[in-house]
C-alpha cells in the first residue's frame, strides 16, 4: 500500500476561492487506480486533503463563499504538503504573527511547500523563497520583489519548482496541483486525474526537473 500524503491547505479571510478549491479538487480526486469506480469512495486515496485556519470560525472567501475549516492551527494532523493559496487577504497576514509563526513552523517539517498566486508573498515574508526562482500573480510581481529582492521571478511560467513550488494566479493552482501529483505518482496518474475532472492541462513549467 502506498503511504498517504497529508495535504494541509491554509484558508483565511479573503482567500481566493479557486486558489484553494482547485488544488483541493485535484488532490482529493487523485487515485492510483484509473477510472470512475476508484473514485466512488475515499478508500485508497493517495492524498488526505484538509483545510486549516487560525480559528474554527467560518472563513469568508472572495465573492462571499463561506467555508468551515476542517482544522485549526492547534488541532491539525502532521502536514506533508503545505499549500498556501492567495487572495487579497494575504496582505493582512503579512503582519499576522500567529499565522506567520504557524507557517514557518509547519513549513520546516513539511515534505513539500507550495503556494498559489499571492500565497508566495507569505513565503517570501518568511524568507522561504530567498535566492530561489518563483512566480506569483502578474499583479503582485512588484510586491513579491519588494518583500525579497533576491527572488528570481519568472513572469512566463505558470508553475515554478525550485525546491519550493509556486504558481501564477488563481487557475494556475490547478497546474501546480497536477505538477505535484505527477512528480509524486507519475504522468499516468496525473493524466487520469485530469481526464476525470475533464481538465486540459497547459503547464508552462520552470523546474530543475521539468516534466514533459
Amino acid at each position: 500500500m502506498v503511504a498517504q500524503w497529508t495535504v494541509g491547505i491554509l484558508i483565511f479571510q479573503g482567500v481566493e476561492v479557486l486558489d484553494f478549491a482547485g488544488p483541493f479538487e485535484v488532490f482529493s480526486r487523485t487515485r492510483l487506480v484509473p477510472g470512475i469506480e476508484s473514485r466512488r469512495t475515499e478508500q485508497g486515496a493517495p492524498f488526505l486533503v484538509f483545510t486549516v485556519a487560525k480559528t474554527s470560525e467560518v472563513v469568508r472567501a472572495t465573492g462571499g463563499l463561506l467555508i468551515l475549516p476542517t482544522h485549526t492551527f492547534i488541532d491539525h494532523p502532521p502536514i506533508d504538503l503545505l499549500l498556501v493559496p492567495g487572495g487579497f487577504g494575504t496582505r493582512s497576514l503579512l503582519k499576522d504573527d500567529v499565522t506567520l509563526h504557524w507557517l514557518e513552523r509547519t513549513a520546516s517539517t513539511a515534505r513539500k511547500v507550495a503556494s498559489v498566486c499571492t500565497g508566495s508573498l507569505l513565503l517570501a515574508r518568511l524568507g522561504l523563497l530567498r535566492g530561489r526562482r518563483a512566480t506569483t500573480h502578474w499583479g503582485a510581481i512588484e510586491e513579491l520583489r519588494s518583500l525579497d529582492a533576491s527572488v528570481e521571478i519568472s513572469t512566463d511560467s505558470r508553475v515554478v519548482d525550485d525546491c519550493v513550488v509556486t504558481s501564477g494566479g488563481v487557475a494556475s493552482g490547478l497546474e501546480l496541483a497536477f505538477y505535484i501529483v505527477q512528480t509524486i505518482y507519475g504522468s499516468a496518474v496525473a493524466a487520469d486525474t485530469a481526464r476525470f475532472i475533464e481538465y486540459e492541462r497547459s503547464p508552462r513549467l520552470d523546474s530543475h526537473n521539468a516534466l514533459e
